[in-house]
């Protein structure tokens, strides 16, 4: 199992509060990205420390069945100025496994890692975990994306 240690970091995006139960994650998330790329909220992000986009998820009501949110959103350096109808969050970092998932994203990609991640015996910390879409996934046809899930210190 590959572990990475993440330092403290602030995000800024859009959110919503979804659940896994029916299916209802994927409709949602998959809104939330058409509304990121459609009001093109990259460019409205500021302070950003990169041009990576995260989707985290957060505010677990229990564990990954029960209800939680989700941040799509940048790192940024400080959450002095949020605009409008977005989030900014902080969050303590931490131990986390680490793993990744190359293929087509219109072919499910995401929703099948997290099944992957579903059935390993991770002692997880739901307080946040996110995925990274940076340059290597530009190409959705051929995208590599980065899963990071809080795990607890034995």
């Amino acid at each position: 199992m590959q572990t990475k240690i993440i330092h403290p970091f602030k995000i800024i995006g859009i959110s919503i509060q979804t659940t896994n139960e029916n299916d209802q994650a994927s409709k949602d998330i998959a809104a939330l990205w058409g509304r990121f790329m459609d009001e093109n909220l990259l460019t409205k992000i500021p302070n950003k420390t990169g041009s990576d986009i995260y989707s985290l998820y957060t505010s677990y009501e229990g564990d990954h069945t029960l209800p939680y949110t989700t941040i799509l959103g940048c790192k940024v350096e400080n959450l002095d100025e949020i605009p409008a109808g977005m989030v900014g969050r902080s969050f303590d970092g931490g131990k986390y496994f680490a793993t990744s998932a190359k293929g087509n994203l219109m072919q499910g990609l995401i929703v099948k890692q997290w099944e992957k991640i579903f059935e390993l015996d991770l002692n997880r910390t739901y307080l946040a975990d996110f995925e990274i879409y940076g340059e290597k996934a530009q190409n959705p046809l051929a995208a590599e994306v980065d899963f990071y899930v809080g795990i607890k210190d034995e």
